[in-house]
């Protein structure tokens, strides 16, 4: 008897173990054609907050009223809904959620991510989900690469090195003449110092999948650990040319109104 159940409740956690979380999809749908887009379970508060806003219809009647060739299109922000031509946009009520990063989630092409305010107003770079990007981007070389993490992670080791290195130069130059085991000692303590504070640092490496995606089929790579991204689009990869294509007014905005509607896939 004892067995028998013990050989039930193995069975019953394997199944729950193995069960898989239900995938979430959204259909972009606009005047340039339509985007099915997949959402993280990575990224599960952006996912259910995204979701509920869907539900809300929100996103519906708004633009995309920023557009950057190269780079990103961006929309769904309230004041956009009827907006007259050359106005600027982009002010609508924020909603503000903590933001989620993900070494699977980054900004390869076709990327959805949560947009946010300058980390002067906005310290803990709280995502806005009241609104969104998507990516264009364009393909870069691995040299291109290992300059974007020099040109993030460089400063910052500087820094810690001015932090926590500088102060003690003196004192080592005189531990190695007069006490080496001392010596080696703080100079541990400063190298272990150094090696946490970069490890929590927002220093940028890229992984073999984010290099293989980012040299393929292209992204925009320098905003990777600024900004959450939460999911990615499976279908319709080439309306995001289409409106990155149009031409566009002094504040990015599109000429011709890129008009949204969201709603839940249902599978």
């Amino acid at each position: 008897m004892h067995r028998l159940l013990f050989v039930t409740i193995s069975v019953l956690y394997f199944s729950l173990m193995n069960a898989q979380e239900p995938v979430y999809y959204v259909n972009i749908s606009t005047n340039m054609g339509n985007m099915k887009v997949k959402l993280y379970n990575e990224t599960p508060n952006h996912r259910d907050n995204f979701l509920k806003l869907v539900g809300d219809q929100h996103f519906n009647g708004t633009l995309f009223y920023r557009v950057v060739k190269g780079f990103v299109i961006q929309g769904g922000s309230s004041d956009s809904r009827n907006a007259a031509p050359g106005r600027a946009i982009g002010y609508g009520k924020a909603i503000n959620i903590d933001a989620e990063y993900h070494e699977n989630c980054f900004h390869k092409r076709g990327a959805i991510c949560a947009p946010r305010q300058p980390e002067e107003v906005n310290h803990f770079k709280m995502s806005d989900v009241s609104q969104f990007y998507i990516v264009q981007g364009r393909k870069y070389t691995n040299e291109e690469l290992d300059m974007i993490e020099k040109a993030t992670n460089n400063p910052i080791k500087i820094e810690l090195k001015r932090q926590y290195y500088l102060p003690h130069k003196e004192e080592l130059a005189r531990l190695k003449k007069e006490d080496p085991k001392a010596f080696n000692k703080l100079l541990r303590e400063i190298k272990d110092n150094i090696n946490f504070h970069y490890s929590i640092s927002d220093k940028i490496e890229f992984s073999e999948q984010q290099r293989q995606q980012y040299s393929s089929i292209g992204g925009t790579p320098e905003l990777d650990g600024d900004y959450t991204v939460f999911g990615e689009v499976v279908e319709g990869l080439s309306v995001i040319n289409k409106i990155a294509s149009l031409p566009v007014d002094k504040n990015n905005r599109p000429q011709t109104d890129v008009t949204i509607k969201v709603s839940i896939v249902t599978q």
